[in-house]
This record gives C-alpha cells, structure tokens and sequence, in this order.
C-alpha cells in the first residue's frame, strides 16, 4: 500500500515531464526527414541563386530577376535572398536554431509568393509549391526539430517552447513584409 502522499505526486510529475520525454522515435525521425527534404531543398534553391548552381542564375542573373520584380539593387537582394535561403535550409536541416531557421525560410517564400502571384492555387502559375514550403517550414519552427537535431546542445533550444517558434515566425513575417515595402 502507498501513502496518499505518494500517489498524490505521480499524476503531478507526469503533469510536468517536458513534451521531448514524450516524443517517439517515429515523431522524431518523422521531424528528420521533413527537415532534410525541405532544408535542403531551400539550401539548393539559395545555391542557384548564389553560385549559379543547379542551373540557377548565380547572383548577376538572379540581381536581373529582382530588379524586374521591382526591387532596388537586384544584385543585393539576390545576395540577401541567396544568403537567406542557404543559410536557413541548412539551418532546417541540421536541426540548427530551427526556429529562426524556419522563420528565415518562412519571410523568403513570403516573398516569393507575393512576386509569383496568386492567379491560381496550382502550377504552372500557381502557388502550391511555394505554399507547402512556407507550411512546412512554419512548422517546424513551431513544432521544433526533434530529437536527432543540433538544437539538443543548446540549453534555450533543448526543449522546444512554442513560444520562440511563434516569435520567430513573427520576426520572419515583419521583415518578409519590409521587403515588399521596398518594392516598387
């Protein structure tokens, strides 16, 4: 038999065992595998427009497409957007501040749905693409990487709290929206 003091105080700890105890292996290499494939993809995508690789136009063509957008100094918004985009997606996938990392991924597609338009939902002139990315990468900062992430070591990142991801994503929001202020 056990002392009512001693029953008492299990529901309470369970009450207060952090959601990364909770977590599953399959949760955790589920969150691995969406950071991979969308981290990755974003970090190729910043590639084209840096390097000119993966047949993108490097920073020369890239500048040429944002000053066609309407935005001032092409060439340094391709930097900033090239710079953005790689950045953040190997932040996704390495599980590496991921809620600033989504937030980055979040504010370029922003952008990138604004520029493209909205004419229709599916390609070739639609936004769908576009839409899963900015869905997945919000995410993710919301949610967190996972376990199987860099985050782990970083004592503010260790669990994650809805709260930095809903901060981010509001920063990432505000400076996505600044830009397109800029843009004639």
């Amino acid at each position: 038999m056990t002392s009512p003091s001693v029953t008492a105080t299990k529901p309470q700890a369970a009450a207060q065992t952090p959601l990364a105890a909770l977590s599953t292996p399959g949760h955790d290499t589920g969150l691995l595998l969406l950071r991979l494939v969308l981290g990755l993809t974003m970090a190729g995508h910043g590639a084209q427009k840096l390097f000119g690789w993966f047949g993108g136009g490097g920073i020369s063509g890239t500048g040429q497409f944002f000053t066609a957008s309407g935005y001032p100094a092409g060439d340094a918004m391709a930097v900033l957007a090239g710079l953005t985009e790689t950045l953040g997606g190997l932040g996704l996938a390495a599980g590496l501040l991921t809620p600033l990392a989504g937030a980055a991924v979040v504010g370029t597609l922003i952008n990138a749905i604004a520029v493209h338009g909205v004419g229709s939902f599916f390609a070739p002139a639609g936004i769908e693409y576009e839409l899963l990315l900015t869905a997945g990468a919000a995410a993710l900062a919301l949610a967190g990487p996972g376990r199987y992430a860099a985050d782990r070591f970083l004592p503010v990142l260790r669990t994650q709290r809805l709260a930095h991801g809903a901060l981010a994503l509001a920063l990432g929001v505000v400076l996505a929206a600044v830009m397109l202020l800029v843009r004639n």
